[in-house]
């Protein structure tokens, strides 16, 4: 197989897939990009705080990404797969969590088997490094919850690196035909993704399958609600049967039914219940 590069990619300026900002209280979130030597194992890594001291629970929601993360909050560290309906989390009190986003395909090694088989589930980093997993809790919870990030990025990234797997060719190329669904807006479908890449298009699925922990049709679809929610978000007039069409939807129904099933709401809903929002 040839060589692949290196995958690392600009960290996004704003985060997308999340469906609601919180109503009341404090909700902060930030990112910041893996060191050189992770560039081909983390997208990069984030942190939220939130303060709902004195004010009632309130539900977080997200559409995720075809990614791994491993969460870490006070006392649990996990490694969540690929969720693939909406991420809810009641948040409340005063708290925090640190995560590492990992590059699709970055897993694979780590887990030692398909990522697939962590679908819509989760697993405790001790079940991969022991005990010595219990240092990233001591890193994340020394920090508190006003502590430097860079500090706990510092920290994080030096225990990463030393228990990193050999490089897998398989999952950079993963990862970079992962990276060609989000900048081709124009991208049909699997098959035409598979031929792209010089693949058959059952080759394409077991790959992904194996390292993604997904089906490249899936990755296709969940991207294009991504773009569909950022166009709601934005706040402009949006054509419906326009946008079904750009995104490469055969009818302005089918999108539609794939929004609702993924968001809870036709676009029309959640574009009225976003304009009568607070604030």
């Amino acid at each position: 197989m040839t060589t692949i590069g290196k995958t690392r990619r600009p960290v996004a300026r704003e985060a997308r897939g999340v469906l609601h900002t919180l109503a009341t209280g404090e909700f902060a979130h930030c990112r910041d990009a893996p060191p050189p030597a992770l560039e081909d194992w983390v997208e990069h890594f984030w942190r939220v705080r939130w303060n709902l001291e004195g004010l009632p629970p309130q539900v977080q929601e997200t559409l995720p990404h075809p990614n791994v993360h491993i969460v870490i909050e006070r006392g649990s560290a996990q490694a969540f797969g690929i969720h693939t309906r909406r991420w809810t989390r009641v948040l409340e009190g005063r708290s925090s969590a640190f995560g590492i986003k990992l590059r699709p395909g970055a897993f694979r090694a780590f887990l030692g088997s398909a990522v697939s088989g962590l679908k819509d589930s989760s697993l405790p980093m001790e079940a991969l490094w022991g005990t010595d997993a219990r240092e990233l809790n001591d890193i994340v919870d020394s920090s508190g919850e006003m502590g430097e990030d860079t500090d706990v990025v510092e920290q994080v990234s030096r225990f990463l690196i030393a228990r990193l797997p050999a490089v897998d060719p398989n999952a950079l190329l993963a990862g970079r035909i992962v990276d060609s669904i989000v900048d081709d807006r124009e991208l049909k479908g699997a098959g035409e993704l598979a031929e792209r890449f010089g693949m058959s298009l059952r080759a394409l699925q077991r790959l992904f399958n194996e390292y993604v922990g997904i089906g490249p049709k899936w990755v296709i679809n969940r991207y294009r609600m991504h773009e569909a929610i950022a166009r709601v978000q934005a706040g402009q007039p949006v054509s419906w049967v326009a946008l079904a069409q750009e995104l490469g939807y055969f009818d302005q129904a089918h999108f539609i039914s794939d929004f609702r099933k993924l968001v809870g709401k036709t676009p029309a809903d959640y574009a009225r219940e976003l304009d009568s929002a607070p604030g």
